[in-house]
This record gives C-alpha cells, sequence and structure tokens, in this order.
C-alpha cells in the first residue's frame, strides 16, 4: 500500500454549528457540504476543507455523543509561527479550553494545543517533522 498523506479526518460532536464556529474561525476551514437532515453515512454531518489545494485535509464533522475522556490522542494542524499569537487570541475567544504547553528542544517548533468541547484535542504547530528531526538529532 501506498500513501500520499492524510485523506481525511473525522469528529463525532454533539453541536455541529459550534463545531464549525471553531473549524472556520481557527482553521480557516471552508465547509463544502452539509447533509441537512438527510443521512447518507450514520448521521448528519458537514464536510470542510482545511488548507488548499491539493495539499488540503478534508474534515467531516456528524452528529452524534461526542464526549472523549480527555488525553494527549490528538490531531495537529500546521501553521505559520507569526500567526500563532492571533490563533491564541481566536481560540480564548470562542472559549475553548487551551492546554499548557509541553516542555521542547529547541528548534522543534511552538505548538497550541486546545480541546474542542467534546474533548478533541487539537494542536496548532508551526513547524514540520523535517525541523523536529534536526533539532532531535542535534539532541
Amino acid at each position: 500500500m501506498t500513501s500520499s498523506g492524510l485523506s481525511h479526518v473525522t469528529f463525532v460532536v454533539r453541536d455541529l454549528d459550534r463545531m464549525e464556529d471553531m473549524l472556520t474561525s481557527v482553521l480557516g476551514a471552508v465547509r463544502v457540504y452539509d447533509s441537512g437532515r438527510d443521512t447518507f453515512s450514520l448521521s448528519e454531518e458537514r464536510f470542510f476543507l482545511v488548507g488548499e489545494g491539493t495539499g488540503g485535509t478534508w474534515v467531516a464533522i456528524m452528529l452524534g455523543d461526542g464526549g472523549l475522556p480527555r488525553s494527549y490522542n490528538h490531531v495537529a494542524f500546521q501553521v505559520e509561527q507569526a500567526d500563532l499569537p492571533r490563533l491564541r487570541e481566536t481560540i480564548t475567544g470562542l472559549g475553548l479550553d487551551i492546554r499548557p504547553p509541553r516542555s521542547r528542544v529547541a528548534g522543534e517548533g511552538e505548538s497550541i494545543y486546545f480541546h474542542d468541547d467534546d474533548g478533541h484535542l487539537f494542536e496548532l504547530h508551526a513547524g514540520s517533522l523535517r525541523e523536529r528531526l534536526v533539532a532531535y538529532a542535534q539532541g
């Protein structure tokens, strides 16, 4: 099997509108589909694109019992370092819970971690895998 990267990620949430507000405000997501009351899948759902072109990520949200126990399991989105202060303000303005940062190795990039209302943990990371591997190799 070969893979060209992340195809999509799906979140089950209790409030589609609230999650849409977070996706569009924080990640700049664009809604491309809303099932309304139709249920072609398991429940009402909406699809979004985060990013542009073929490198964009398809994010699906489905109505359901989305309450999860909080853990470090998370999904990360790469952002620009210069955008982190604005993103932190947006997340705080939405009343979302920002986690304290984990310890970092110099050069691996900064992150903001936050939980949505259903317990999903998101990371906004200003850095790349390549930069992280270089930082780890340097100790």
